[in-house]
């Protein structure tokens, strides 16, 4: 009798996994857009083709309340982020660059100098993972089932590797020096051949010879302001920021491929490298789920200089639209129509130029930075005797620990004495200590949220948040007042669009508030994996409940 209920019990359980097993995709594809406000995808809707975000929309899941919940909202935090499933105060990547205390330099998040470039004789290869301090959903896909795929790609070295974890099977991003894609020897010692393949067409050299213009009639935009403004950055080249941008004309016959970045032209560069990487690599072609990491660069690259009400910036995403068609359109004839997810999110907004702001009466502005930081040095020469203060690096202070040990100087009074300091400068809307951040409690969301953002070894001493609508500046200029950036709390840079389409994907609206950090925990249920590291996220039920 036991021998035949263990025999059914095993059978179930069997059968439980099969069912698991089977009702999982054969591909996870994350996209990542740099700097894209939630509200894009409804302001350029109309100029939108059916098969690109508005497929996406009218056939599966729209998370339209979801938030960054820490600061500083920047790339490396917001890709670390979205695939660990948990914020920098866990997974140590603070910024896309910090102060580093040992050297007295600063360092960028992914840079590696222990590593060789692949592809290139480059620094630009000179990156890892290796201060991403908890694990990826891809990574724990990794450790799970060694035979899954993870391949991430991006411009931004950040937006390749961080997506890909530890354990990516192959992490590809932008060389400048050479207009192709590279890795280091942290992934793999040389490139496969498909990318050789893929990088021996110079499609770039090529897309340099064309020119820019906007997609539909210019007098159409009537998403965007005018053309022709004072609060865009000018392209190397051209005398005002207007269409067209012959690229031909203003490279002079000499390859920038810095310039070529700013241009839809890289979005559609990166799909075909997705494209070719899908098949290359013969992702989603088995019943064991690999995963697919693609994060759009260009958004955030031009959105920093020409800014949110751009005519630019609406054509890059009218662009963008169509390059999402391609891809969706090759997945579903080469995975297959429903056995793929795909996700598509962004890692930050951004604020409108502040200028902008000025000029229509918003609050909103600048606040420089470079005499204050004088004058608080001396106001703390004058009272401990020495200038304790090492740097501020993204509205933090770092202070001299040797030094101020040296001088039996309590650190934390230290800290308290310029954080109060710092709160009286005009809009600076809060200062806290390291002390305080790690050790009272959280009495406001915008302590929780710097506390969030705060790891002790990348972090400063003194952390320090604007009021809403403005920028730090070093000092003030025509320049200074020109396009745009991100990195703070509130809503304009932290409400980004969260979007899920595909293999038993509802059709539907969520409008209740969704952690970014909520994306990975969504996907370990669907992969049936363990939490990863340091995960904090919550799975999104209304994805999971069918």
């Amino acid at each position: 009798m036991k021998s035949i209920v263990s025999t059914i019990l095993l059978c179930l359980i069997t059968l439980n996994l099969l069912s698991q097993n089977q009702s999982k995709p054969k591909l996870i594809v994350g996209i990542v857009i740099d700097q894209m406000c939630y509200e894009y995808l409804y302001r350029y809707q109309d100029k939108f083709s059916e098969d690109g975000f508005r497929k996406i929309m009218d056939n599966g899941t729209n998370c339209r309340n979801t938030q960054y919940n820490y600061v500083p909202t920047f790339t490396g935090p917001g890709h670390a982020s979205i695939y660990t499933g948990t914020t920098p105060n866990n997974h140590g990547i603070v910024a896309n660059d910090w102060f580093e205390r040992e050297s007295g330099k600063s360092i960028n998040c992914v840079d590696d100098m222990n590593v060789k470039a692949v592809g290139t004789n480059s620094s630009d290869g000179l990156c890892s993972p290796h201060h991403l301090k908890t694990n990826t959903i891809t990574d724990q896909l990794k450790l799970t089932y060694p035979n899954a795929k993870v391949v991430s790609m991006s411009i931004k070295d950040r937006g390749a590797i961080l997506p890909g974890g530890h354990l990516s099977d192959g992490s590809y991003w932008f060389d400048y020096s050479s207009g192709k894609f590279i890795t280091s020897s942290f992934f793999e010692s040389e490139l496969p051949q498909w990318l050789i393949d893929f990088n021996s067409k110079k499609a770039v050299e090529s897309y340099l010879q064309q020119t820019w213009d906007t997609y539909y009639d210019i007098s159409t935009y009537k998403e965007s302001g005018p053309d022709n403004t004072p609060y865009e950055h000018l392209l190397p080249g051209k005398t005002t920021p207007t269409f067209p941008y012959n690229l031909k004309e203003m490279t002079g016959g000499v390859t920038n491929y810095e310039l070529f970045v700013e241009t839809p032209y890289s979005n559609t560069y990166l799909t075909d490298l997705a494209i070719n990487a899908l098949k290359g690599e013969c992702l989603g072609n088995d019943q064991q789920t690999d995963m697919l990491c693609i994060s759009y660069s260009t958004p955030d690259i031009a959105g920093h200089s020409f800014g949110p009400y751009s005519i630019e910036l609406e054509d890059i995403y009218i662009r963008l639209d169509l390059d999402l068609a391609k891809l969706i359109k090759q997945l579903e004839e080469t995975v297959g129509k429903d056995e793929f997810v795909l996700f598509l999110t962004a890692d930050h907004a951004v604020v409108p130029v502040p200028q902008y702001l000025i000029d229509k009466k918003l609050p909103g502005g600048y606040v420089f930075l470079t005499e204050p930081l004088i004058t608080l040095k001396k106001e703390v020469a004058l009272k401990y005797g020495k200038d304790l203060i090492l740097d501020q690096k993204n509205l933090n202070i770092y202070l001299n620990h040797p030094l101020m040990d040296s001088l039996k100087l309590d650190r934390n009074e230290v800290a308290e004495f310029i954080a109060a300091k710092i709160s009286q400068w005009e809009n600076v809307k809060v200062a806290f200590t390291a002390y305080e951040l790690m050790n009272t409690g959280n009495d406001n969301e915008w302590k929780d949220m710097v506390r969030k953002g705060y790891h002790a070894r990348e972090s400063g001493d003194v952390l320090f948040i604007l009021e809403p609508g403005y920028l730090p500046k070093s000092i003030d200029s025509e320049l200074a007042r020109k396009g745009t950036s991100h990195g703070s709390a509130f809503n304009y840079d932290t409400h980004v669009p969260l979007l899920w389409y595909g293999k038993d994907v509802p059709k539907q609206e969520v409008f209740r508030k969704i952690n970014i950090t909520d994306i990975s925990a969504t996907l370990t249920h669907m992969l049936y994996l363990q939490r990863n590291g340091a995960m904090t996220g919550d799975p999104i039920l209304e994805l999971l409940n069918r």
